[in-house]
C-alpha cells in the first residue's frame, strides 16, 4: 500500500517466494482429495484412511477407515455424509459414525463417487455405467445409465440438474438431471480425466485439451453446439490433465502433464503461472474459503498453495 495515496497495487516480487508446503507421501499414484470444513481438505489413502488435511499441511484426524485403500470418495457438508470406495465396494458414513456398506447387488470397480448439492443422492461410477443413489435414508438406486467407456469422475452441477462425467476414452458425458437425456462430448486429443462447474459464472469444464475447455450453460454444448465455447487461457502444446473452478470468483485453475499450474480468469486469455513444471498434476482442488489450493501429484505428494487476500482483484 502506497504510502502518499493509499491505494493497494500488486507490485513484482523482491524476495524468493516461500516453497509450498508439502506433506509425507500418502500413497503411490493419484492421491484423491476433496475441500473439507471452511479451508481444510480430505486426503485418501493406501491405508484405507480419509484423512483431514489442514491447510498449514498438517494430518489431522482420520475421519474415516475402510477395509483397502480408499481409490475414491466425497463428503456433502449439507448432510456431514461421507461416502468412500476401495475400488470395489462403495462404504457411506454418517456424522462420522462406522462405515456402513451400500449394497449394489454385483461389485464392478466403483472408483468416481459425487454427492449431489444437497446431499440426498449419490453418483457412482459402476463399470461402464453411472448409477444415481438416494442416499436420504435407506440408500435405494434411482437411475443408471450406460456409457461406451468407464467413467472416471463425476461432477454435478451448483443447482443439481445436470451431471457431467470424464470417461476413460471418448471425452465427457453430460446428462440431464431433469429430463434423463445423456449425450457424448467428444473431440479431446486426450482422455477427458476432470470435470468442473463454476458457480458465478454458470460454467462446465473439461480437461483433456491443449488449452483450458470450458462453456456456458445458457448454450449446452449438445448435439455439436458450440455457440457457448469459454476461450480461456492460452494454447499450448502440453494437455490439461485437471482443472478446478473457484467457489467465488471468475477463475479456474489447470494443473498440466508437465507439473505446470496456471489460473486464468474465466472467457479470458491472461494467466497467472502459479508453478512452471514439477510432477505431472493429478488433483486440484480450492479450499471453500477460495484461499487456497490443493495439489494431488503423480509421485504421491499433496502441496498448499496459499494466496494472499489482495491476489485476487
Amino acid at each position: 500500500m502506497s504510502g502518499d495515496l493509499g491505494q493497494t497495487t500488486i507490485r513484482p516480487r523482491e524476495r524468493a517466494p516461500a516453497p509450498l508446503i508439502t506433506t509425507a507421501a500418502l500413497g503411490e499414484g493419484d492421491v484423491p482429495l476433496a475441500s473439507y470444513l471452511g479451508s481444510g481438505f480430505m486426503v485418501g489413502t493406501a491405508a484405507g484412511k480419509v484423512v483431514h488435511l489442514a491447510a498449514d499441511g498438517t494430518v489431522m484426524e482420520t475421519l474415516v477407515k475402510i477395509d483397502g485403500p480408499a481409490v475414491a470418495f466425497d463428503y456433502s457438508p449439507r448432510t456431514a455424509m461421507t461416502a468412500v470406495s476401495n475400488g470395489q465396494d462403495i462404504f457411506l458414513s454418517r456424522g462420522g459414525s462406522a462405515a456402513t456398506k451400500l449394497h449394489h447387488g454385483a461389485t464392478p470397480p466403483a472408483d468416481a463417487l459425487a454427492f449431489s448439492p444437497g446431499g440426498r443422492r449419490l453418483a457412482c461410477s459402476l463399470d461402464n455405467r453411472l448409477s444415481i443413489w438416494m442416499v436420504e435414508s435407506e440408500a435405494t438406486a434411482i437411475r443408471d445409465f450406460a456409457f461406451s467407456s468407464r467413467p472416471v469422475s463425476i461432477r454435478w452441477s451448483g443447482d443439481g440438474t445436470w451431471l457431467a462425467c470424464g470417461l476413460e476414452t471418448g471425452g465427457f458425458a453430460l446428462v440431464s438431471m431433469t429430463d434423463g437425456r445423456a449425450e457424448i462430448v467428444s473431440g479431446f486429443p486426450t482422455p477427458v480425466r476432470t470435470v468442473c462447474w463454476s458457480l458465478p459464472e454458470n460454467a462446465l469444464f473439461a480437461s483433456g485439451a491443449f488449452r483450458i475447455a470450458g462453456w456456458s450453460m445458457t448454450a449446452p454444448p449438445l448435439e455439436g453446439d458450440t455457440s457457448g465455447a469459454l476461450e480461456t487461457g492460452r494454447a499450448g502444446l502440453v494437455p490439461v490433465e485437471t482443472m478446478a473452478a473457484h467457489p467465488q470468483k471468475r477463475l479456474v485453475a489447470a494443473g498440466y502433464a508437465n507439473g505446470r499450474i496456471t489460473i486464468a480468469q474465466i472467457g479470458a486469455r491472461d494467466e497467472l503461472l502459479v508453478r512452471p513444471m514439477g510432477s505431472a498434476v493429478t488433483a486440484l482442488d480450492w479450499s471453500g474459503d477460495g484461499r487456497h489450493l490443493a495439489v494431488g501429484a503423480v509421485d504421491g505428494t499433496v502441496a498448499i498453495v496459499t494466496f494472499p487476500a489482495q491476489m485476487f482483484k
